[in-house]
């Protein structure tokens, strides 16, 4: 055991070097909706908090669909960094940003001139829909200054550059929970917003964030001999072709997952609002786990992205699987918290009991897929530094819609088993999706090192 740990031990200090500072700032996505729950639900009620999440549900398909595409640049960055091509670099990210920009761009319209529409004929509840509508509408104009945050988050991070997005992150949460509890009550002499408050001071805390994070890059002398080739004007179709033929598999990935918990969310709408609430208390504090694994699975993009362009697949392998084991770790932590505190972390976000009693059962129940839930993103970040995206945007299809979606339906609907079954077909697919990726990553690896 020991011989085992001193062997990965520098890749631990490495992963976790670079992952720390990632998860911190991944989980502020996550924060930002949680501390919208947190708002909505002790200051405006039970009906504003199932509004946030009918649209944090489909809002998050939107995003992730952004996100993804952005994660397009990572391993690029991280291979040409491996290679000491530090002028390609440079060129990437101003392909990435008018990408990017563009991808925020169409996913606002998509949102303002479909999904406002669209939410009118999911079958909610009437005073659900019409506080969720001008919310959903203010967290999509904030889709755009995310991406180009996203743009810069991600160069960043592929040259190993992780705490500055951290740290604008943790301000950035500051601000929209200051922002958000004086709009939502109405401080300082304004009047009441209610959930548009939130909605509103989420676009505000993202437009702020790009900006400064676009500061921090250009001024900073880290990034002097990297933005050289720094020129909008000069678009390639070539490099854009190649962060595309990542990215947007990623965003494919990212969305068939999301969505899958997205659909449960307009499923337990059909059975009741208060088990539409419970839902978003419960995944919402499961977001929050999700998000530090993806921050790991970004450290495994980066690590195996530079491993990969410098062809030192030995490296590359313990590197990998030492990402395994802290995510592994990591998620049995958090499954044991969700288990011991299962009937006290709803309180966070709500006082109504009903929500509290359903919310602590589906916690029981996450806490049994967190161990899975770990694995299958890590997966997906060690294959992505590999270049390997196709397979996977597959794998992952078929864990969540061809047999999690199903088997949560016939549990929860068919069966009558409620929320407890609907989640329980959810744990099912991501463990279907964490095998697989598992075998494909095995597999991948025995190929290269042939």
């Amino acid at each position: 055991m020991k011989t085992f740990f001193l062997r990965y031990k520098p890749h631990y200090i490495t992963n976790l070097s670079l992952a720390i500072p990632v998860v911190i700032s991944q989980l502020g996505h996550t924060l930002v909706h949680m501390a919208d729950s947190v708002i909505v639900g002790h200051f405006a009620g039970t009906i504003p908090l199932a509004a946030v999440s009918l649209v944090n549900s489909i809002f998050t398909i939107v995003m992730v669909i952004g996100i993804g595409i952005s994660y397009g640049l990572t391993p690029l960055i991280a291979q040409e960094n491996g290679r000491r091509n530090f002028r390609e670099c440079g060129k990437l990210l101003s392909n990435s940003l008018i990408i990017n920009t563009i991808t925020g761009i169409l996913l606002f319209i998509l949102i303002y001139f479909g999904l406002l529409l669209v939410i009118d004929d999911l079958k909610q509840s009437p005073d659900v829909v019409k506080q969720a509508k001008p919310y959903l509408a203010l967290l999509g104009a904030s889709i755009i200054p995310l991406m180009i945050f996203m743009t810069f988050k991600q160069f960043a991070e592929g040259l190993g550059f992780t705490r500055q997005a951290m740290v604008i992150s943790i301000a950035g949460n500051v601000l929209n929970v200051i922002l958000g509890i004086t709009f939502v009550k109405g401080l300082f002499g304004l009047e009441p917003m209610g959930v548009r408050g939130v909605g509103l001071s989420t676009l505000i805390d993202r437009s702020l964030m790009s900006i400064v994070m676009g500061i921090y890059l250009f001024r900073s002398k880290n990034f002097k001999e990297y933005l050289k080739n720094f020129v909008l004007r000069r678009i390639s179709y070539i490099r854009s072709r190649k962060i595309l033929k990542i990215g947007a598999p990623v965003a494919l990935q990212y969305t068939f997952e999301v969505s899958a918990f997205s659909g449960a969310a307009v499923m337990m709408g059909t059975i009741g609002v208060a088990q539409q609430a419970a839902h978003q208390v419960a995944i919402n504090l499961a977001s929050m786990t999700y998000m530090m694994a993806s921050g790991i699975s970004a450290a495994a993009t980066i690590k195996t992205g530079n491993n990969f362009g410098r062809k030192d697949f030995k490296e590359l392998q313990l590197s990998a699987n030492s990402n395994y084991h802290i995510v592994v770790v990591f998620m049995l932590v958090a499954a044991c918290i969700f288990f011991i505190f299962s009937k006290y972390l709803p309180w966070i976000y709500t006082s109504d009991i009903t929500v509290i009693q359903i919310a602590s059962q589906l916690l029981i129940i996450a806490g049994l897929f967190q161990l899975f839930d770990g694995a299958q993103v890590v997966g997906l970040g060690i294959l992505r530094g590999m270049g390997d995206v196709n397979v996977p945007t597959i794998i992952t299809f078929m864990a969540y819609w061809i047999f999690g979606i199903p088997v949560a339906w016939y549990l929860g609907i068919v069966l009558g088993y409620g929320a407890n079954g609907i989640w329980t077909g959810l744990t099912g697919g991501l463990l279907v999706s964490a095998v697989l990726l598992y075998f494909r990553y095995n597999h991948f690896l025995k190929r290269i090192l042939q």
